[in-house]
């Protein structure tokens, strides 16, 4: 990236920090805000000292298409619903952003050695979660797909090859869609992690100060802070994973695989899909439909208790809640099935 572009979006920063501190109710971050713009300025400043030594011309700035679009969605929706979007446009302190720096289960770190222990011990159930819902959507999609085929009248090899053919297109599009989705959001984490790298080396008494910065409003003393944080500096490779994780919100451990995620996504589908099928593979269960819509709707009542376990509600309570979403897809689906089989005869 060049020093004008690299200037520029510093300025642009600038100029969202201060958009959205004006729309800020909570004072904590409205002053997180405007501090961090006078640092985005400070920054600026240094690369236009860059920029000028290229060129005789002094570049121009207006904000960005995207700018203007994340700091009117953060004024309709509030800075928590936006965080994603904010995080895009090189909107730092989004770790800033949550519970109360007084909250049970968030205590701040008091020196570096606490910092790099809060970092080790960040984990996440996403991929428990991922699969779960991935086995949900191929169960939900492929039994009312079943159920539209054989409402039609069609033979049991006829289900059978639909139900085939369904599982093998919604795993395949699934694990597309998860290739592009987290080969996308991978490009753009690096992107941002590289940019942190540039701006560590170009300047790292203003990234200390930022980060010092987004601790104090988070509920340490601004001098405990900046100590922490200028220590932390003098290990670049301890600081951009610091710098990386409190001002982007992002793991540099585990920014995703695409070809993982893809994969992951196609076995979740199609072990989710395979079981409204599984009575169609034996000849000898004459109560196909009927067997398959015992086995889909134990399936789906399991499916809706384990969602429970990433929802906090009771389990009983999401078992009943899927069971009754999936029959009434597969009820739709067999009713639209038998209406056209009737009409096409």
């Amino acid at each position: 990236m060049s020093a004008v572009e690299r200037w520029r979006e510093e300025v642009q920063a600038a100029w969202i920090y201060r958009e959205i501190s004006t729309e800020e109710r909570d004072p904590r971050r409205a002053k997180l805000f405007r501090e961090l713009a006078t640092k985005a300025d400070e920054q600026a400043a240094i690369l236009l000292g860059d920029v000028k030594r290229d060129q005789r011309d002094t570049p121009t700035f207006t904000p960005s298409t995207r700018a203007k679009v994340a700091v009117a969605l953060t004024r309709r929706f509030g800075v928590e619903r936006t965080r994603g979007v904010l995080s895009a446009v090189k909107v730092r302190g989004m770790s800033a952003i949550g519970p109360a720096p007084d909250a049970p289960g968030h205590a701040m770190p008091a020196s570096v050695a606490d910092i790099a222990e809060h970092h080790r011990s960040t984990g996440s159930g996403g991929s428990l979660r991922a699969a779960v819902f991935g086995v949900n959507d191929g169960l939900v999609s492929n039994a009312s797909l079943i159920l539209g085929v054989a409402g039609a009248g069609s033979d049991p090899r006829a289900v059978l090859l639909a139900g085939v053919a369904g599982l093998l297109a919604g795993a395949f599009s699934m694990a597309a869609g998860e290739w592009v989705s987290v080969r996308s959001q991978r490009e753009l984490f690096e992107h941002q992690i590289g940019e942190e790298r540039e701006e560590l080396e170009r300047y790292p008494d203003e990234e200390a100060e930022e980060l010092a910065l987004i601790y104090e409003a988070r509920g340490v003393p601004l001098e405990d802070a900046r100590a922490m944080t200028r220590k932390l500096v003098k290990d670049p490779k301890h600081a951009l994973d610091t710098l990386a994780r409190e001002e982007l919100g992002l793991n540099p451990d585990n920014l995703g695989s695409p070809w993982g995620a893809a994969s992951y996504s196609f076995v979740a589908f199609a072990i989710g899909a395979s079981l409204p099928l599984l009575p169609f593979l034996f000849p000898v269960i004459d109560a196909r439909v009927e067997a398959a819509c015992v086995l889909s709707g134990t399936a789906l009542f399991g499916v809706g208790a384990a969602i429970s376990l990433f929802s906090g509600k009771n389990a009983w309570i999401g078992g009943l809640r899927m069971l009754l979403i999936g029959a009434a897809a597969g009820a739709a689906t067999w009713g639209i099935g038998r209406l056209l089989g009737v009409a096409i005869a």
